[in-house]
């Protein structure tokens, strides 16, 4: 074995006693993560915490609460934005709105929320639509950080151009601004888009199913997870929605050669927008 394999394979046994070591001490099970993924994280926080091995890493994380929280951060993926993939939302309105009409009351799950910005894009858009008041999201995460940051509703100004845009593109019907205040850098959104938000951790490796749901949204999640963990996550989010809810995925993820990809049919496609059948 030359040393360029040898270096390969002692640090591929250090990213393994790590994530051993904090499934075992705190929980956290990172096991089944994608490795290409997940080793390019470790070694951003690896420099960020100014360490030079992924062994100090784990030193400094099981024997220091403020780093752990550090490398929950930075392990969790945290990409997102209002209204994010405009066409997602606009689908959404035209196929899945029609199905929610139909129900006395609705529960959407957003799983994986991190900082919220598309649970409150859900929000805006089910009072467009006359359904807000008969709907309950339920926003989880695993990272209590992000979901701090979600409960305030707060983000920042410069992103509302941007923001607006892709309002408008999702089918918007209003004025983006009037749902929220601008104070000095931030956009405060209005306090009447959480009265139907419940913020509360949730980790889709460990944590069982807690209520059925007429619509799960579980999107950009699943591409960071091996085979085995999307496996396990799809029978979590089967066993929480209820028959002809609906599930959306990211646009790079899908139900092929998963267990229950014969239990959905497909509402969109391109979307990834699927109706639970059995």
């Amino acid at each position: 074995m030359n040393k360029l394999n040898k270096k390969h394979e002692l640090e591929t046994i250090e990213i393994q006693l790590l994530l051993e070591g904090l499934f075992r001490y705190y929980g956290f099970d990172f096991r089944n993560y994608a490795l290409a993924s997940l080793k390019r994280r470790i070694w951003n926080i690896i420099h960020s915490e100014r360490l030079s091995s992924i062994s100090e890493l784990q030193n400094k994380v099981l024997h220091d609460p403020h780093c752990l929280d550090r490398f929950l951060l930075g392990l969790s993926v945290n990409v997102t934005a209002m209204f994010r993939d405009p066409s997602f939302y606009l689908v959404f309105r035209q196929k899945v709105v029609p199905l929610l009409r139909t129900y006395p009351f609705i529960r959407i799950w957003h799983a994986g929320c991190s900082t919220g910005e598309e649970v409150y894009s859900m929000a805006i858009l089910l009072q467009e639509e006359g359904l807000y008041h008969r709907s309950l999201l339920y926003a989880t995460d695993m990272n209590e950080l992000v979901l701090k940051k979600a409960k305030m509703g707060i983000f920042s100004l410069d992103l509302m151009q941007q923001y607006t845009q892709y309002y408008m593109q999702a089918g918007g019907k209003k004025s983006f601004s009037e749902y929220y205040t601008a104070a000095y850098d931030n956009a405060i959104f209005s306090t009447s888009l959480k009265e139907n938000i419940i913020f509360s951790a949730h980790n889709l490796v460990t944590d069982g199913s807690f209520n059925e749901f007429n619509v799960i949204l579980c999107r950009n999640v699943l591409i960071y997870f091996n085979q085995a963990l999307q496996e396990k996550v799809h029978h979590l989010l089967y066993q929480s929605l209820g028959r002809f809810g609906i599930l959306g995925l990211g646009h790079q993820e899908s139900l092929k050669t998963t267990p229950h990809e014969q239990d959905y049919e497909e509402v969109d496609n391109h979307e990834k927008l699927y109706r639970r059948i059995i």
